[in-house]
């Protein structure tokens, strides 16, 4: 999996902007002020204050520069994982999911944690592969986006509904096939009767991902050009 610029598990970051500032990790909370680095940033912030952090600067920015055509029929959500996370109250995402509003896109509510299962169990199947993977966004489904996905060198994998063993959930069992043998990029399907086809963006936090979806944005805003 192409995942860039990794980010070393000892320290937290956070996003100001378009750059991750180092941020000392928990242990290190109770530091005196005085042996902070100034210049560095270094102030110790709470790992899930920073997660509801650095969640909340990517939906400011999709919600600024993202083409509201990327958002699928039934919304569209981010979601970003504690560390070790095990359980959907781990994994933070917005609370009613991103939606069109007119030609906005609009996130209905605050990013929580435990505000979609669905986004969660995504994101906890891909951290039992890959630990350092913790974020995950899905976005509206077509064969043009992929192949410029494609041609973003992301690594792109998919499953077929249809080939589902009886008994497993969807995501569990789509996504757990797809990362087989490492971590892709992107997990797409075509859907089924009732469930509409999607594209999963996947990375290790919130910039990242975002990144890679106004990127993809930009390509599309240019050819409406």
């Amino acid at each position: 999996m192409m995942h860039g610029r990794r980010i070393s598990p000892q320290h937290h970051y956070e996003w100001q902007g378009q750059k991750l500032l180092p941020m000392p990790s928990p242990e290190r909370e109770r530091v005196p002020e005085r042996d902070l680095d100034p210049e560095r940033h270094l102030v110790p912030v709470p790992e899930r204050e920073l997660v509801l952090k650095n969640l909340g600067y990517a939906v400011a920015h999709l919600k600024e520069r993202m083409n509201v055509r990327l958002i699928p029929e039934v919304g569209m959500n981010i979601a970003y994982a504690l560390r070790g996370a095990r359980t959907p109250e781990d994994v933070a995402a917005v609370s009613g999911r991103i939606v069109r509003m007119d030609s906005r896109v609009h996130p209905v509510g605050r990013v929580a944690f435990g505000a979609s299962d669905h986004m969660a169990r995504i994101v906890l199947t891909v951290m039992k592969f890959d630990p350092m993977i913790r974020c995950a966004a899905n976005i509206r489904f077509s064969e043009e986006i992929l192949d410029v996905l494609d041609e973003q060198m992301l690594e792109i994998r998919s499953f077929d509904r249809t080939k589902e063993p009886p008994g497993l959930k969807t995501m569990d069992w789509g996504v757990a096939f797809c990362c087989r043998e490492g971590v892709p990029d992107i997990i797409s399907d075509q859907g089924a009767v009732g469930k509409e086809a999607m594209i999963r963006m996947l990375g290790e936090d919130p910039q990242m991902v975002t990144q890679n979806i106004l990127k993809l944005s930009a390509r599309i805003n240019d050819a409406e050009q």
